[in-house]
């Protein structure tokens, strides 16, 4: 029994009615938007963007939501909050023409109100609810609540009408906001009482480090509710409020085994001929004029080629010159930008701090929807933040990226000091693929030496190839073994060169050394021939020899048959035999 009735808390837990804001990522923050039908008190210093946020959710509301809104105003009148909100794109007075917003201006004089014990808001009541009935109001805020009790210092009171206020608010079914000032000495309200009786409570703040403003917001709590408990940065821009709740809890992120082209063929080679993994983070670190941003360039170009989006954030240099100088190497990226496939954000580091660059990034993409990002060079960040600072940056950036399934490509800045040293390996960690270019010096030059640090998930060469900046493009040559080691430049030049030389030379002395065989072999086949004409010869003698004896042989032998045919009495036998015959 006691695990069901654990699961019904749960399951009763999961399904607190919200209201959305439409404010981006605090609904993502919040787990779905303020609690429904209950008040939400929104406190901060001056400036910090409370009556702006409390105005977008009023607006978003009505816009996107089809709730109307009343906003109350204790210090700003409706024709200024009109023209204040008109900057961002809202039109106030076209919204209460149509009755899905109503403004109303509470004046309150401090040296009217008199403390006492019949003090009361009913009067405050009388005038919203007329305001909340006459539309039919789902939101509501009030803005500021110190006005509302500048002149009351009785706690009993003040804690009695805010509780008197809120459960007004709650009877009329209103979600609500209420704005209120920082108070002092760690209080987040000046009457320190507000954040006790709300059901939710935001604390926004804005601080300045090294000169650089950022804003920031804080769930400090919500009652009945999970929600972001971290510092979240937000941006006021010309789109309005927007949040960027990136944070790296899990890593549950979906990957890809498809693979993009650098743009450099020879490049993709060292990859086995398909480049990198898509969605994956791509780190290309050097020293300065190794040529980072020219691979940089050359992935843009390749992914816009491919009918693909891209975005490039420079903080070093301006759109026109990576044009201008991208030229010099065969790369225009001209028509792309055109065409509205690549698009530039250049700014300095200093314009705002990590997290504003980060939200700014964050809003660019989900706005251009690119397949590809890059960032050159992020060592510029730096200067507006410290290593562990930048790195916790990147981190998020990249998780987001991930999520989107986005590939990222980095550049990075590599000098002989702790602190790049630093960011090289923390943010090496954090990539996917670190590809190292580096300067090689030698015979009074300098080249550039390519080599991939490391490649997850892929086989890889471990070779450095030597980096060529040439008018037709990038390109990666073979290093080059000599007998003193590995040659680059003007001394693999001379090295093959020689070698070449070398050969003609071997090959002049192995003709002269076929000429010579040659000749001896003509010289020893003529002897041969003649050595063979004098063995005939003397062969022909012996053989006259042996004939003319056989013959003698033969002669004798007729003699000495004659010689018997005669001593027998046969004088001519061979004529006689032959006379009686016929």
């Amino acid at each position: 029994m006691t695990k069901l009735h654990k699961k019904q808390q749960i399951s009763s837990f999961d399904q607190l009615p919200k209201t959305p804001t439409g404010i981006t990522g605090l609904d993502e923050i919040t787990g779905g938007g303020l609690p429904k039908g209950r008040p939400t008190l929104i406190c901060g210093e001056a400036g910090c963007g409370k009556t702006l946020m409390s105005l977008e959710f009023i607006i978003r509301g009505a816009t996107e939501f089809n709730e109307p809104g009343v906003f109350m105003a204790f210090e700003e009148k409706a024709d200024e909050l009109a023209a204040n909100v008109a900057s961002l794109g809202f039109d106030l007075r076209k919204l209460q023409d149509d009755k899905k917003i109503r403004l109303d201006h509470v004046h309150i004089d401090r040296s009217e109100i008199e403390e006492t014990g019949e003090y009361d808001l009913e009067g405050l009541f009388i005038r919203l609810g007329y305001a909340i009935d006459s539309i039919g109001a789902k939101r509501v805020v009030l803005d500021t609540l110190e006005n509302l009790f500048s002149g009351l210092s009785n706690q009993v009171i003040l804690r009695a009408e805010l509780r008197r206020l809120f459960n007004f608010l709650k009877d009329k079914g209103v979600t609500a906001i209420i704005t209120g000032e920082k108070g002092e000495g760690g209080a987040l309200t000046r009457q320190g009482l507000e954040e006790y009786v709300s059901d939710c409570v935001i604390l926004l703040d804005h601080r300045v480090i090294n000169q650089i403003s950022t804003r920031r917001l804080r769930v400090v709590k919500y009652r009945g509710s999970q929600h972001g408990t971290n510092e979240y940065p937000f941006l006021i821009d010309e789109e309005g409020i927007s949040v960027l709740p990136v944070t790296s809890l899990k890593l549950e992120k979906e990957v890809s085994s498809k693979r993009i082209s650098s743009g450099i063929p020879s490049l993709d080679s060292m990859f086995g001929g398909k480049g990198f993994f898509e969605g994956s983070s791509i780190l290309v670190s050097g020293t300065a004029g190794t040529g980072k941003t020219s691979i940089a360039a050359s992935f843009a170009n390749e992914v816009c080629r491919n009918k693909k989006k891209c975005l490039y954030f420079a903080f070093e240099e301006s759109p026109k010159q990576i044009l201008r100088n991208m030229k010099s190497i065969n790369i225009d990226l001209q028509k792309y930008v055109d065409s509205g496939l690549l698009e530039f954000h250049a700014s300095r580091p200093t314009l705002y701090g990590l997290e504003m660059h980060l939200v700014a990034i964050y809003k660019i993409i989900k706005r251009f929807k690119p397949a590809a990002v890059i960032l050159d060079p992020i060592t510029n960040l730096i200067t507006v933040g410290s290593v562990s600072e930048v790195k916790s940056m990147l981190i998020r950036l990249i998780d987001f990226l991930q999520d989107e399934q986005i590939t990222v490509m980095f550049t990075a800045l590599s000098l002989n000091t702790v602190v790049s040293e630093q960011t090289d390996e923390g943010v090496s960690s954090l990539v996917d693929t670190w590809l190292l270019v580096r300067d090689i010096e030698s015979n009074g030059e300098r080249n550039r030496g390519l080599y991939i640090m490391k490649s997850r998930g892929m086989s890889h060469s471990n070779q450095v190839r030597e980096f060529t900046i040439t008018d037709n493009g990038l390109n990666l040559v073979d290093v080059y073994l000599g007998p003193e080691g590995v040659l680059t430049g003007s001394a693999r030049e001379a090295q093959k060169l020689k070698e070449k030389t070398g050969v003609a030379l071997r090959d002049f002395a192995v003709s002269r050394k076929d000429k010579e065989i040659l000749r001896r072999r003509m010289m020893l086949e003529s002897k041969i021939a003649s050595l063979q004409a004098e063995f005939e010869s003397a062969e022909e003698e012996l053989n006259k020899m042996y004939l003319e004896d056989e013959l003698k042989q033969e002669i004798i032998e007729k003699n000495r048959q004659q010689i018997t045919d005669i001593r027998r009495g046969n004088v001519n036998p061979p004529k006689s035999k032959s006379k009686n015959k016929k």
